[in-house]
């Protein structure tokens, strides 16, 4: 049974599947068969999905469209007519809206992921990685040409691996904006779904959108949940889907300039060996815990605009919450204010957060990077003989 016929088979049992309408008529594009193509292309544009939406605009864009005068042409029920003309207007009507313009655009917009510009000016502290990221990442990216001179090339896959909480996310958002490229979060809800082959479908068009869209940056959150180790694997379920993986971070069939693939993980030691090869998320970037100055903006972000008692003195917090997350630290602001509102309702009478509270909280609570750090001390131990987890290594040594 081929694609279509499989394809065909899942629509008689969910015909509004708008996913595999799509796949569908790309499946019918691929056979030359333009008609039924934009048939099912028409339909799959008719669902809420607007992410789907851009992909199908963006596959649109990829193809050869035929221009006004080409012979083959199409009825609303997507068969040939003999003597019709296919037309940009006709493929309004069905609700495409290609436009003249439309091949010699560069841009297939995409609403869904446009963040609000994050620069290293709104992170605060972790110089150290800040300067990493600068030379591995965002100098290659801004000045291709001297870099291609030592075969240096832009672009690429990074891998951004430490405890949990601790603003990877944040900082591939940085990035992005300190290279001025467009910043796409892909979770991984979005690309998995139940029915064979339509995942990696997703994933392919996500990278055929976004190079659409250089200079890009794509970020995949929990890599370890995409990219999960082949080996360690008891089902062949992923499998597909990290092979595809794989192939849009390295073909040659696909240019990935001015393209970045940002990864973060908490669990590096289960991502797929593949996936750090060389070509590939062959850079890896340790995030450490924020060090003093990071934990005192964090304060400073948390604590601002709330009832808070004059002489709070951020510098002595930051030093009393070493190796404590961001999210530690968000959770320390979180329970002090619960304690002083338990204590306005039972007494009757309003006060300010105090130095006090804080402190108290902080004293009754530890950092939850320990355990994360305590697993990783146990693979540099027994199993960095590539070096790949120094970085972690140098940090360990220096802050344990």
């Amino acid at each position: 049974m081929d694609k279509i016929e499989i394809y065909r088979s899942i629509l008689e049992q969910d015909a509004e599947n708008h996913k595999v309408r799509f796949l569908l008529g790309e499946e019918y594009l691929k056979n030359g068969q333009l008609s039924e193509a934009l048939h099912f292309f028409s339909l799959a544009l008719k669902g809420e999905d607007t992410t789907l939406k851009k992909i199908v605009l963006s596959a649109l864009k990829a193809c050869e469209y035929p221009s006004e005068g080409t012979t083959e042409s199409v009825k609303p029920n997507g068969k040939p007519a003999d003597n019709e003309v296919f037309t940009p207007s006709y493929a309004e009507e069905k609700g495409l809206k290609v436009i003249q313009g439309l091949k010699q655009s560069n841009v297939v917009s995409l609403e869904k992921w446009s963040p609000k510009k994050v620069k290293f000016n709104d992170v605060g502290g972790l110089v150290e990685l800040k300067e990493t990221i600068e030379m591995k990442i965002i100098k290659p990216f801004m000045n291709p040409s001297l870099f291609a001179k030592f075969r240096k090339k832009a672009g690429g896959g990074i891998m951004l691996y430490g405890p949990p909480g601790c603003g990877k996310t944040f900082i591939a958002k940085a990035t992005a904006g300190e290279c001025r490229a467009n910043f796409y979060p892909i979770h991984i809800s979005e690309i998995l779904d139940p029915y064979i082959g339509v995942s990696e479908q997703n994933l392919h068009y996500v990278f055929e959108t976004a190079r659409c869209n250089t200079p890009a940056v794509l970020f995949f959150d929990e890599l370890d949940a995409l990219g999960f180790s082949r080996s360690k694997s008891r089902s062949g379920v992923m499998r597909p889907l990290v092979d595809t993986m794989l192939n849009e971070l390295q073909n040659v069939e696909f240019t990935n300039d001015k393209l970045l693939i940002i990864g973060a993980t908490n669990m590096p030691w289960d991502v797929d060996d593949a996936f750090k090869r060389p070509g590939r998320f062959d850079k890896l970037v340790f995030v450490p815990p924020p060090d003093r100055e990071a934990r005192k903006t964090i304060f400073e972000l948390k604590l601002r605009g709330r009832p808070l008692e004059k002489g709070i003195v951020y510098e002595v917090l930051a030093d009393r919450t070493q190796l404590y997350s961001g999210a530690d630290i968000e959770n320390i602001v979180e329970i002090a204010s619960e304690k002083v509102l338990a204590e306005i309702l039972e007494k009757g009478r309003e006060r300010l957060i105090t130095m006090e509270d804080l402190l108290g909280v902080i004293n009754v609570t530890k950092p939850t990077t320990i355990e994360w750090l305590s697993t990783i001390k146990n693979y540099i131990k027994y199993a960095n003989q590539g070096g790949i987890y120094n970085e972690a290594a140098a940090y360990i040594k220096k802050n344990l």
